[in-house]
């Protein structure tokens, strides 16, 4: 058991804290005494150290609370445990490289890392992807917004001691990473999404797998619903509990479920179309009192209208077929489509047998379009899609060479990171946990 200690040394303190008079350290069992030690001294706060490694924290998130019994008096928080560099990283590999290192941002919606950067990267090349190539994106980003979602919905009933949620929706996200690895051939950091288009066509299987997955979220997704929107423990663990007005939430960047929870309406497929969205009918769910409950069931809305686009998507599917899935043009589009091979992955075999066998000149070529890439014309832009957290953003500078000059990613979790202390000052700590859930922040995007 951990007990407080009489020295001043605060393990995570950083450079430029203040020195505290006096610091406890606990696991949890010995709460009750550091309580009543403090309350000895009649210390007017107590500043707390929860997480980065914390069962009910989202990731590797450090919240720095000070509490005035149980009541939050402030709270700062503490990111960049999980800093990988992915950025710098792009400005070492070519075009169509970088698309491996951002999938692997926000690890939990990859898919949609992959689409802002790509559409990017489009913009600059001023080329048009062919109509069954964004059909596919369009396909995979919502398959992966309901996974996402689930993982959200999930982890905040399981942190808040609904474990029944979170076995549900952990289930149905299987089924969702199960077809995308059909399609991709990966569960996650799919980098499927490619300058000019998508990696490969739908497997012969696809349409079939698709009409299964739309047949299983119509029929369990309700079930996460059954769970939670009228259980009253749930309701007063998260009703009325972190809100956040409209006026505050404009003042610091907040989109997606936390801003739609308000009630404003303001989604990028509807407002900002992109990847063929216009063509697509859903509505974009909104809620009347902007706090964790609304938030949540916000989430529970979106993935059922996520399901109504994948149905559209499997009749526009049906009319394309055979339709390519990349830009023509041989400077951008990989060599060959990618195949199954006996390693289990790998180019086709016909088109090894033509550049190992039959023509030095599509040899050199394959070599020169993997290793060196496309050239990129100056200049620089900012593209965003709707991610399931909110405006997943890009910023691409290209000095018109085969990699990119900067890459900056606006990923969602990390502006909502500054909204913490509006939802939760003044509120009990035991409020802390549904408010970071109801933002739902991946550490892997907040850090990068």
């Amino acid at each position: 058991m951990s007990h407080a200690v009489n020295d001043t040394t605060d393990l995570y303190a950083q450079a430029g804290d203040e020195t505290p008079d006096k610091v406890y350290l606990t696991q949890g069992s010995d709460w009750d005494d550091i309580v009543n030690e403090q309350s000895e001294r009649s210390d007017e706060t107590i500043v707390v150290n929860f997480g980065p490694h914390h069962p009910s924290t989202h990731g590797v998130l450090r919240l720095i609370l000070e509490l005035d019994g149980e009541t939050v008096v402030s709270l700062r928080p503490g990111v960049g445990f999980l800093h990988t560099g992915i950025e710098k990283n792009m400005e070492y590999r070519t075009w169509t490289q970088g698309v491996t290192y951002i999938t692997r941002a926000n690890y939990v919606a990859s898919i949609f890392n992959e689409a802002a950067y790509c559409l990017g990267v489009e913009k600059l090349l001023r080329i048009e992807v062919p109509e069954r190539a964004q059909i596919m994106r369009v396909m995979v980003m919502e398959v992966n917004r309901i996974a996402s979602h689930l993982i959200a919905v999930g982890t905040g009933g399981l942190e808040l001691g609904a474990s029944s949620v979170a076995e549900v929706g952990l289930r149905e996200r299987e089924i969702c990473l199960e077809f995308l690895q059909a399609v991709t051939g990966l569960r996650m950091n799919n980098a499927y999404i490619r300058p000019g288009g998508v990696a490969v066509d739908m497997p012969e299987d696809g349409l079939d797998r698709l009409r299964e997955l739309v047949a299983r979220m119509d029929k369990y997704l309700p079930e996460l619903a059954s769970f939670c929107n009228e259980n009253p423990v749930f309701r007063a663990r998260t009703v009325n509990v972190g809100m956040l007005d409209l006026s505050t939430a404009m003042a610091l960047g907040v989109t997606g479920p936390s801003l739609r929870g308000c009630g404003y309406p303001w989604d990028l497929r509807k407002t900002q179309p992109y990847s063929g969205y216009e063509n697509y009918e859903f509505d974009v769910p909104t809620w009347d009192n902007p706090d964790c409950y609304g938030r949540f069931r916000i989430r529970l809305e979106e993935m059922n209208q996520s399901v109504r686009i994948l149905r559209q998507v499997i009749t526009k599917l049906e009319a394309t077929a055979g339709q390519p899935v990349m830009v023509a043009d041989p400077h951008i589009k990989w060599p060959a489509q990618l195949a199954l091979g006996p390693d289990g992955q790998g180019n086709s075999n016909e088109h090894i047998k033509h550049i190992m066998g039959e023509s030095m000149e599509a040899l050199i070529h394959h070599f020169k379009a993997v290793t060196e890439g496309f050239k990129v014309p100056a200049g620089q832009i900012y593209t965003a899609v709707e991610a399931p957290g909110g405006e997943l953003g890009m910023h691409l500078v290209s000095d018109g060479g085969t990699r990119p000059f900067r890459a900056h990613l606006r990923d969602p979790g990390f502006n909502h990171m500054q909204v913490l202390p509006a939802l939760t000052e003044g509120g009990q700590l035991a409020d802390v946990v549904p408010c970071v859930a109801s933002i739902d922040p991946v550490m892997g995007g907040v850090d990068r």
